[in-house]
């Protein structure tokens, strides 16, 4: 594939250089004797021979006054071509004579040498061939991982949304060859290491392409105070379709990067808060025993994502026997999450047997009962702020040194 890609690549410049001489003929820039002499050795464009970048005529004047001390020039090295300053020989005896005659004019004729250079020939810039692979491999990984049926499972006889560690994700895809096959392509071309284990590989692919569940997790101080303030707009806006009156409306402010935790999240999301993002973590709620990102799918609806929040609170406190503290964030996640499931799934479901938003709501204010947490106290949940290496082995040495008071 990369070879077809190289020649392909090399026709195109070639018959894109064989257009432009066509051009300053029909133009009249050429003189007749000129045009003859080209036109004489000119073939067709089928057997016109591959040319790489830095072998056209313009750039072979160009590095020969390079060599010359003429002239400086960054064209080369930006384009990752290899100056040159002979004809080269494995082309044909015609096209060299064609090439040479190219040259011919462009240092005879000052016209001409104006449109011969880099400023008006095109450039045939491109990624390199390794940077393509990479991410038409990584990108067919993150289109199989974003599968549906990945993230959803039976549960209570029922079909629901699933949230899965990487690692229980590569469980899932340990069977699939070609997801394999690929996963392993991708390790050994670009992550630099044959063998490696399928959720190391996961671990990768995904690391830029989640953003947390819970604003707090998302953003920085700054970033929750524009979040309150969309939140407003949001509300009124609501009002607006309840009611039928039209509201002063204000208009909520951007965010920026420095807004957001990591630089991932506002690459996934940008100025106005759009979700981008392929998958939704769940920060600190992975199992005990799996250290690995917990992740969910960004293609639920609001209400797949209570859901998934609210079987994430029952397993953990059923089956690992997590705290209040360690509850309140998911339960922070679900009081963000609610106002789009009544706006969304307020209405009677014939499916559902009920009204989605009314259940949820009602066993939201169950588990607030039962963990003795106020919706106050939801919303001021933060994330413990994490103390860097430096700061932190600082901060150990001063409580050492603190004198010890004997009380007796």
């Amino acid at each position: 594939m990369r070879a077809e890609y190289t020649h392909i690549r090399q026709r195109l410049i070639a018959l894109q250089e064989e257009l432009d001489w066509q051009v300053y003929g029909l133009y009249g820039v050429l003189s007749d004797k000129e045009i003859e002499r080209l036109a004489a050795q000119s073939p067709a464009p089928s057997i016109i021979p591959a040319v790489n970048p830095g072998e056209r005529a313009f750039e072979i004047v160009l590095a020969r006054k390079v060599a010359r001390g003429e002239t400086e020039t960054a064209w080369f090295d930006r384009h990752g071509s290899t100056p040159i300053t002979e004809i080269p020989s494995h082309w044909p005896d015609w096209y060299r004579d064609i090439v040479q005659a190219r040259i011919d004019i462009i240092e005879r004729r000052k016209d001409i040498a104006l449109i011969e250079r880099p400023e008006c020939k095109r450039r045939w810039a491109s990624e390199p061939w390794e940077k393509k692979e990479k991410v038409a491999l990584r990108t067919w990984l993150l289109d199989r991982v974003e599968e549906p049926g990945l993230w959803y499972g039976l549960r209570d006889g029922m079909k629901q949304p699933r949230a899965l560690t990487v690692s229980q994700l590569a469980d899932v895809l340990r069977d699939d060859r070609d997801f394999n096959s690929v996963a392993q392509l991708y390790a050994t071309d670009h992550m630099g290491k044959p063998d490696i284990p399928l959720a190391d590989v996961l671990a990768e692919i995904v690391a830029d392409e989640h953003v947390p569940y819970l604003a707090a997790m998302r953003y920085k101080d700054s970033g929750l105070r524009n979040r309150e303030q969309w939140e407003q707009v949001w509300e009124m806006q609501r009002e607006e379709d309840r009611t039928g009156q039209r509201l002063d409306i204000p208009v909520p402010p951007k965010y920026k990067g420095a807004d957001f935790q990591k630089h991932s999240y506002w690459s996934n999301r940008g100025k106005l808060d759009v979700p981008k993002e392929r998958f939704i973590s769940y920060l600190e709620a992975s199992p005990d025993a799996d250290s690995t990102t917990l992740l969910g799918w960004a293609g639920w609806d609001h209400k797949d994502q209570a859901q998934a929040l609210f079987n994430l609170i029952d397993d953990r406190t059923k089956e690992a026997g997590w705290g209040t503290d360690r509850i309140k964030p998911l339960l922070a996640g679900v009081l963000e999450v609610m106002p789009w499931v009544r706006q969304w799934h307020g209405e009677y479901d014939e499916e559902w047997e009920g009204v989605p938003a009314d259940e949820y709501q009602a066993y939201f204010e169950e588990l607030c009962a039962k963990h003795q947490v106020s919706e106050a106290d939801l919303r001021a949940w933060r994330p413990e702020k994490k103390v860097r290496g430096r700061k932190k082995a600082a901060t150990k040495k001063a409580e050492a040194e603190q004198p010890v008071l004997n009380v007796e």
